[in-house]
This record gives structure tokens, sequence and C-alpha cells, in this order.
């Protein structure tokens, strides 16, 4: 290597010193510019992606603002209208629309020997009046008092005492609100209840639920009735509650309705006789046969054992006819110390032929559950 190639490579060298030396004496200085030389690279290399996402950003920006300024004249809206409400509601808190509408039930329902009238001594207050003017405070029966105070409960449901809460959501509890009433008036409150509950389904009011306890059995049937091809509803739930030696129980049911007719309970007996070991199995299949047969059909028991077609299935119908007559006046404890399942289900089928060879056999598959088979 010749003197000049070591000079050039002497003064290469001394120059990356000095170079090296420059950025270590301004270290601040070159950190912060290699930074911004990263950012710049950062920002040509996002351009597209960086101008994308503000040009989103500010779409949705504008969104936000339109919501809001929409939520604002809204929210206004609703206090003025809540305003506009109050303001009416001091007619309908009044007591002469309510006067009105129980005066026009009354009047529907038959209760023509008096009528509502606003009370002549204290305002907003009823008074109940005769058709010759006189007031009938101390000479109406129970049961008329016991309409017209469930009439006005109704009233003051659907209204309210306050101004202030007559757009409130409310529940409402109803016990037995047919006591000390004759049957006629126990359907006019099953219908009224009714309409009760169908608003209610029907989101059409401010009540929003009923809790509905009765003791009456009937009065249940017809609140609870859905419709003629429905017994279930999921908007409406059952239980039953019981008092035993100063303990109260309840036992929900769901949807599903646990009060039934004297008849559906026997056939309940027929779908369930394992469970009480069919020791009521014959009296249940007689009262059964007895009823829909001889009652309602005018059957004899020959002419139930005549629709058999073969003369050894007329000997078992007669069997069977002989079995459930003596199972329901002894206790044939024999019959149940002998293999009682094989009797049971040889005589639950006789049974059910009954119903076929009659052409009854639709009436046993929908008491005892069973969906028709289509071929």
């Amino acid at each position: 290597m010749d003197l000049k190639s070591i000079s050039s490579v002497v003064e290469k060298a001394n120059k990356d010193i000095t170079n090296n030396n420059s950025l270590i004496d301004n270290y601040d200085q070159e950190v912060a510019k290699l930074k911004r030389e990263i950012w710049r690279f950062l920002v040509n290399d996002l351009d597209e992606k960086i101008r994308n996402y503000k040009s989103a950003n500010s779409g949705l920006q504008q969104g936000i603002n339109n919501i809001s300024n929409e939520i604002e004249k809204r929210t206004e809206n609703i206090l003025e209208l809540e305003r506009e409400i109050i303001e009416l509601s001091k007619n309908i808190t009044s007591v002469q629309p309510a006067v009105d509408e129980i005066n026009r039930l009354l009047s529907i329902y038959g209760f023509t020997n008096f009528l509502i009238i606003p009370s002549p001594e204290q305002q907003n207050h009823y008074a109940i009046q005769r058709e010759n003017g006189d007031l009938a405070h101390h000479t109406l029966s129970e049961g008329e008092v016991t309409f017209i105070t469930f009439l006005y409960f109704v009233q003051l449901a659907k209204g309210a005492l306050n101004q202030n809460f007559v757009t409130e959501d409310r529940v409402l509890v109803i016990d037995d609100p047919i006591s000390s009433l004759d049957s006629n008036i126990l359907y006019i409150i099953s219908t009224i209840v009714k309409g009760l509950i169908r608003e209610i389904k029907e989101s059409s009011g401010t009540i929003k639920q009923i809790l509905l306890l009765t003791h009456n059995v009937y009065f249940h049937k017809e609140a609870s009735f859905i419709s003629s091809r429905s017994n279930e509803d999921r908007d409406t739930n059952y239980w039953i509650i019981r008092k035993n030696q100063n303990i109260t129980s309840i036992r929900a049911y769901e949807q599903k309705n646990p009060i039934e007719s004297s008849y559906e309970l026997l056939w309940r007996e027929i779908k369930e006789w394992q469970q009480n070991f069919g020791i009521t199995l014959q009296n249940t299949m007689r009262r059964i046969i007895e009823h829909y047969f001889k009652i309602l059909g005018k059957f004899t028991d020959d002419g139930l054992v005549d629709r058999f077609h073969t003369q050894e299935e007329q000997q078992i119908c007669r069997s069977l006819l002989s079995w459930i007559n003596d199972g329901s006046h002894t206790i044939p404890d024999d019959l149940y110390v002998q293999t009682p399942d094989d009797s049971v289900e040889k005589y639950l089928n006789v049974f059910e032929k009954i119903f076929e060879y009659t052409d009854n056999h639709g009436h046993y598959r929908m008491m005892m559950g069973r969906k028709y088979k289509y071929s």
C-alpha cells in the first residue's frame, strides 16, 4: 500500500471519528431529529389511512352531533307533553269523569235504583243517590256496597287522586272482589277483570300487572278463561296458597291452570293412577262411564257391551263393568295383592276400547291429553 492510500484511509477514519464525536456532542438534538424523521416516515407511509380515519371520524362526529340535537329536541317535547298532561289531568282527577263512567257501568249491568253523584258536601267526593233524590248511604245492601266499591277501585286504578301521578305505572292487587255478591254479579266482576287483563296484554294503559287472589272456584274459572282454543298463556301464571296449622305454603304452576272441573279431575285420576296405586281407579272409571255414557249418552251396560265386535271382547267388557262396580263399593284387597298392574292395565285397555267402539275415541284422547295421529 502506498502513502497516498494510507493517507486516504486515515483521512476517512478521522472523518468518521469527527462525525461520531459530533453525534455524541449533540446527542439530544440528534435524538430529536431521529424522532422527527421516524414520524415523517410513518406519516408518509400511513398518509392514506390517516386521511380515511379523519374522514370517517368527521362523519361520526357529525352523526353524534345530529343525534344529540335530536335528543335535546325530544327531551324538550317530552317535558312539554308532561306539562300538558298535568294540565289536562286536572279534569281527569276530578270526580265527574269517574261518576259518569261508574253510572254508565251501573246502567249497563242493570243497577238502576241508584246512581253516583258528586258529593254536595265535600269537593271531589262521591255520594250515592236513589231515584227519588234521597241519599242511599245507609240503605245499600252489602253486595251493592261491594260492587260500587269495586267500580270505584277500577276507576281509581285507571286515574289518580293526584294529577302528578296520572301517568305512573302501577300494579293492581285484587283480593276476592266477589264476596257477598250473587252469581250474576260474579260474571260482571269477572268480565271487568278480564277487560283489565286484556288492557295489560295490549299495553294500552298504565296498569302493568294484576295479582288476583280468590277463594271462589267459579270466579277463578271465569276470570282465568283465555280462549276456547287454549288453556295456557305465557303472560299468565298460577299459584295455589295453602295454610295448614298456621303455616302458609305456596306452590307455583307456571302457565298451567291447576283448577279443573270435577270431570277433569276424574280423568286426572285415570292418567295418574300409578301415583295412588290404583286404589280409586275402579270408582273413577265407573263415574266417568256413568256420567258420559249413561247420563249424557243414554247407554246401558248391555248397550256398551254390544258395541264390541266379538264374543270374547264382550266378555272382557262385562268383566270390566263388573270389576269397576265391585271395586266402587268394596275394598278388594285381593286385587292389589295379586299382580295389580296387570289387572289395571288390562282393564284400562278395555276402558279405552269402550270409547273407541262407541265413536268417542276423540273424547278419550282429548281428556287423556293425547294428540291425534293423522295418516
